[in-house]
């Protein structure tokens, strides 16, 4: 994270959150060979070997949540370790989670991976985060996909109705993705350039309260009270800088991006699900009836198992336990989906 860092200031965190980590290492290799163990070779786990390539290729900013969540869980397991009391290590866990999350929270921050991010409204649950963004769109359109297609197919429609339907649903399901990333995106960008002219308004007619809001904002940063209105004078004697200052610290904008493209998140929507849709319509193609029925559960399955361990890189449990309980999720919804079908085509037929 370190060496994919631009920002030198933020690099050098991350080198010294490393420094950390590696101490921490030592001391367990140490209680190891106390223990009478030989710990080996210290090597990182596949998890971190991905999550080093990820921030490598794509920046800081897509991994740094979950990153922090790692820090956490480790602040937390510490907690009830009695080898680690008195040492200091839990505590660096929480710090350096204060640290990531303060990171993470700065404005601008992230823009690595900024299109998956900006997806990430339709996966609001935890904090922000590219990877679990990319994740969890692949797998709408994995699930709802495969859905349909059984439900189709547990009507008895020939194969070539089944494909046509899965196509169909697979480029319902991407444009209304799309549009809807397009519409969240632009109403954003909207949204903030209003922000922005009422805060420019302002500017213009009360600096002196724009320059107070400003202080406050840097003394709750840490500055002196003294320090706090030095900078914020200094600032508001500029009006451009002004506003720029205003917008990222007081309204937590950055202006340069308002959120960012909104054909850009449309575009990735679009792909990603269609990704995750296209999954359980490949067997049709070449295959038919039951057996294209079968080749699609089979395919889909290993789909949804990698997805599973993809969500691993979140939230660091099993790789297999999370790639087999997301396989059962989502071959329960086309088991559910097939059996519906079966009835209405009973139904239909009768």
């Amino acid at each position: 994270m370190a060496d994919a860092e631009s920002q030198p200031q933020v690099a050098e965190v991350y080198r010294r959150l490393a420094d950390a980590e590696r101490a921490h290492a030592d001391f367990w290799t140490e209680k190891i060979r106390e223990a009478g163990s030989d710990p080996g070779e210290a090597n990182p786990s596949r998890r971190a070997r991905t999550l080093a390539w990820l921030a490598g290729r794509f920046g800081p900013g897509f991994v740094i949540s979950s990153m922090k969540a790692g820090e956490a869980i480790g602040a937390d397991d510490y907690a009830t370790q009695p080898e680690v009391m008195g040492t200091g290590m839990a505590a660096d866990e929480r710090s350096h989670d204060r640290l990531l999350a303060a990171i993470a929270e700065a404005p601008g921050r992230g823009a690595q991976g900024e299109v998956l991010a900006r997806l990430e409204g339709r996966h609001r649950a935890t904090s922000g985060n590219a990877l679990r963004a990319a994740v969890l769109g692949a797998n709408d359109g994995l699930v709802s996909n495969l859905s349909l297609v059984m439900g189709v197919a547990g009507a008895a429609l020939d194969s070539t109705a089944i494909l046509i339907t899965g196509l169909a649903g697979l480029l319902a399901g991407s444009g209304s993705m799309a549009m809807g990333e397009w519409l969240s995106v632009q109403s954003s960008r909207e949204l903030y350039q209003r922000q922005i002219g009422i805060e420019a308004e302002e500017l213009a007619e009360v600096p002196e309260e724009e320059a107070e809001e400003l202080a406050l904002i840097y003394e709750a940063k840490g500055l002196s009270k003294e320090r706090a209105r030095e900078v914020a004078e200094q600032l508001i004697a500029d009006e451009e800088m002004a506003l720029d200052t205003l917008a990222r610290e007081e309204l937590g904008i950055n202006p340069e991006e308002l959120g960012g493209s909104a054909w850009e998140a449309a575009t990735t929507s679009f792909v990603l699900f269609a990704l995750g849709a296209i999954v359980p319509v490949l067997p049709y193609f070449v295959l038919s009836e039951l057996v294209a029925v079968g080749a699609s559960l089979v395919l889909s399955a290993v789909a949804l198992f990698v997805i599973g361990a993809g969500i691993t890189l979140l939230t660091g449990r099993s790789v297999l336990f999370s790639g087999l309980r997301q396989v059962g999720i989502g071959l329960a919804a086309a088991v559910l989906t097939y059996g519906v079908g079966s009835v209405i085509g009973v139904t239909l037929v009768s």
